[in-house]
């Protein structure tokens, strides 16, 4: 397992990615060319992972999130170090938090 910051990144089996995986929406790079995981609302700052691959996200703020690196990647954030992840398949988890009477994404 990886964390960096309020982002998790699980390493998973290809056989263990569920298929409807495959119809879910592949996330666009944004302007610098990176798979932005998690943007900070705060700071604006974004975990995000450089080099080839896809991430697909099922839509809303609890949606899960499938990374695919077919040669491995670097995820990397201004205020933290960078992680090395290899090849393959990993689930990326955002931590939450409960405030009373709800459950919330955790705010960057």
């Amino acid at each position: 397992m990886y964390r960096q910051g309020d982002v998790l990144i699980v390493p998973v089996e290809q056989s263990a990615v569920p298929a409807a995986v495959a119809h879910l929406p592949r996330q666009p790079r944004d302007g610098r060319g990176r798979l932005v995981l998690a943007l900070g609302e705060v700071t604006g700052h974004a975990h995000a992972v450089l080099g080839p691959g896809e991430l697909l996200r099922e839509s809303g703020p609890f949606g899960r999130a499938w990374l695919h690196l077919p040669e491995g990647g670097k995820v990397v954030h201004e205020e933290h170090a960078q992680i090395l992840l290899p090849s393959g398949w990993f689930r990326v988890v955002r931590q939450r938090e409960y405030a009373p009477g709800a459950v919330r994404i955790v705010a960057d």
